[in-house]
């Protein structure tokens, strides 16, 4: 690891300290020298790497564990690709929010309870019609709706990416209810709650598959050259 300039200094330490664990100088899961050592390493002081540290850590790619010290957790910055997820065109944008919502309507399926269904059936009953009352509202019941589905699987990490995603997936949602793009109906919503009940994935993924089924349709004529 070279010393940083003089020129900057926390913005500085913070990218030689990404560079090396871009380059694999530390694997993931590994511990980073302590705050001294790499204070003389970079030649800057000890705040300035723990500045360094705070800002990897808030973006994932370092974990600071209280009295054992700053570990790997991940090589790439997971803000910088998810920000570039949230840019992508709107046929991405759908084809990811398709597959979240496939694998968490497989895994429901499996581990769904009756109190779920009926909690799922609860949220579909509340959501009501796009084209009833206030619009911004309906776009949160809709939203409340298929973050329950998501909450389903019992998957964690899907309920993670959900959450992150929220407020590109509430955009898109604003898309089809506000724009030119097919809003799925209730019959649509109420497809998938009924194949997750059946215990069936396979079936679960067919409803989630044909409620996006319009929406690509439309995608793919529009885009049409």
């Amino acid at each position: 690891m070279k010393p940083v300039q003089k020129t900057s200094l926390a913005d500085t330490a913070t990218e030689a300290i990404r560079t090396e664990i871009a380059a694999g100088r530390f694997a993931v899961g590994e511990r980073l020298p302590n705050e001294a050592t790499l204070s003389a390493t970079l030649g800057v002081s000890r705040g300035t790497v723990r500045e360094a540290v705070r800002v990897l850590a808030a973006q994932g790619l370092l974990e600071v564990r209280q009295g054992s010290g700053t570990y790997v957790l991940s090589r790439t910055d997971s803000r910088a690709a998810l920000d570039a997820a949230r840019h992508a065109s709107l046929r991405d944008r759908f084809e990811a929010r398709c597959a979240l919502d496939v694998e968490a309507a497989r895994l429901a399926a499996r581990r769904a309870t009756p109190a779920t269904i009926r909690d799922l059936r609860a949220l579909l009953a509340q959501r009501g019609r796009s084209d009833e009352g206030d619009r911004q509202a309906f776009v949160e019941r809709d939203l409340a709706f298929h973050k329950a589905v998501i909450a389903a699987s019992g998957n964690l990490a899907l309920v993670e990416l959900f959450d992150f995603f929220s407020t590109s997936i509430t955009e898109t949602i604003r898309a089809t209810t506000g724009g030119d793009l097919p809003e799925p109906d209730m019959a649509a919503h109420a497809a998938i709650v009924d194949a997750i009940e059946t215990g069936d994935p396979d079936k679960a993924d067919a409803a989630v598959r044909r409620f996006m089924a319009p929406v690509f349709a439309f995608l793919d004529e529009r885009l049409e050259p």
